[in-house]
């Protein structure tokens, strides 16, 4: 349908809730994404976790993505079976059966596959799964750079001994060193952010050099978070990029002057129930908006996201509370009318779009699609 104001029309017409993606901030978001790994000579693969979806897949694709990363096996499938020829599983995996099955899928579908391991039992998971299937998988060694969440110790020996294990084996390849840089969002701000980019390069350009120096060929440096990625001033000695978040961009990025107002690509339509003195009620709660208040448990901001009246948009609501299928704007004592659409920016969009069958796609002529959210919920 065409409308003469497409984001007014839309969010004053489209059943709710809803969420709801710009699909030319989409665009923009994704091209200055494959602008950066080009102006790095890196290439470029992005986390779909954020968006979970193949039609935004293919769009990164032709934008110059050189495939995609995922978080988990399940997903990986759905998009080895959706026709994404590249496929990287940056989650260390320790159950050979799950690997099994993953490797069976991308030698039924020719899927390129590469797995990330940190530690002895992972590589020999994957080996072990590799050698039932007569392939030889591609395997990344996940480095810690500062999150401790995942990754061996780059000062440590274990990255060059299990390089060494998975060089020896006939059934894997080590492809290279991936790290995230996921502790970004702790900074204080953009600066800060700067030197989380920088520190990282430097552990991993130094540990691929030992690793060199000692005769092992490190064919990939890998790094990804959209913050890193995106305020990051040098990418030297780094070979891939692999930004998630950054095909929406949220409150979180607005906070670390990662991205502007007019980045923010998702938002969530919905319709204000009902009202008392404090607050005004719509229907969106935590199964839409989720109730995570920011990546790693970032506590920069307060609250579940920033509401703005459609009829209206000057005036700004925080969502204060949410119950499963309510949310809580505090109107301050100027309550909405009952029936009034409100577009909420959440503070992190990559668990608002895994909870969401559906994303609302709104061209620039004011057309609206429906793209499904294809590997919604999985997490095996």
């Amino acid at each position: 349908m065409k409308m003469n104001d497409p984001a007014h029309a839309c969010f004053s017409s489209i059943e709710t809730p809803a969420v709801v993606v710009d699909r030319q901030v989409l665009e923009r978001n994704i091209a200055r994404a494959a602008e950066i790994a080009r102006s790095a000579g890196a290439a470029l693969r992005p986390h779909i976790k954020t968006h979970k979806s193949l039609r935004i897949a293919r769009v990164q694709l032709a934008a110059g993505a050189a495939g995609v990363t995922v978080a988990k096996p399940s997903e990986a499938i759905i998009f080895m079976e959706g026709g994404i020829a590249d496929v990287t599983v940056a989650y260390p995996l320790v159950d050979p059966q799950k690997v099994e099955r993953l490797i069976r899928v991308a030698q039924s579908t020719g899927s390129t596959l590469r797995l990330v391991a940190d530690s002895v039992e992972g590589v020999t998971a994957i080996a072990a799964a590799s050698a039932t299937c007569g392939a030889r998988i591609g395997v990344l060694i996940e480095v810690d750079v500062g999150l401790h969440r995942c990754g061996v110790d780059p000062a440590g020996p274990l990255a060059g001994q299990l390089a060494l294990t998975l060089q020896s084996s006939r059934a894997t390849v080590f492809a290279g060193l991936l790290s995230h840089a996921g502790h970004a969002y702790g900074a204080a701000d953009a600066a800060g952010v700067r030197r989380v980019a920088e520190d990282e390069r430097h552990l991993m350009t130094d540990l691929a050099l030992r690793l060199r120096q000692s005769g092992i060929e490190v064919p990939v440096v890998s790094v990804g978070s959209t913050p890193t990625v995106w305020l990051g001033a040098r990418f030297e000695g780094i070979t891939e990029l692999r930004p998630g978040n950054a095909v929406f961009m949220d409150l979180t990025q607005l906070s670390l002057e990662v991205a502007g107002p007019e980045d923010l690509a998702l938002s969530v339509a919905a319709t204000v129930v009902s009202v008392n003195d404090r607050f005004a009620i719509i229907d969106a709660g935590s199964k839409v908006l989720s109730s995570d208040i920011g990546p790693h448990g970032s506590k920069r901001l307060s609250g579940y996201g920033l509401a703005k009246l459609v009829d209206d948009p000057a005036r700004q609501m925080p969502v204060v509370n949410l119950s499963e299928e309510h949310g809580f704007l505090a109107h301050d004592g100027r309550p909405p009318r009952i029936g009034a659409r409100v577009r909420i920016w959440p503070n992190h969009s990559c668990p608002v779009a895994n909870l969401a069958d559906r994303l609302v796609i709104l061209a620039a002529d004011g057309t609206v699609e429906d793209w499904p959210v294809d590997a919604r919920g999985c997490v095996r």
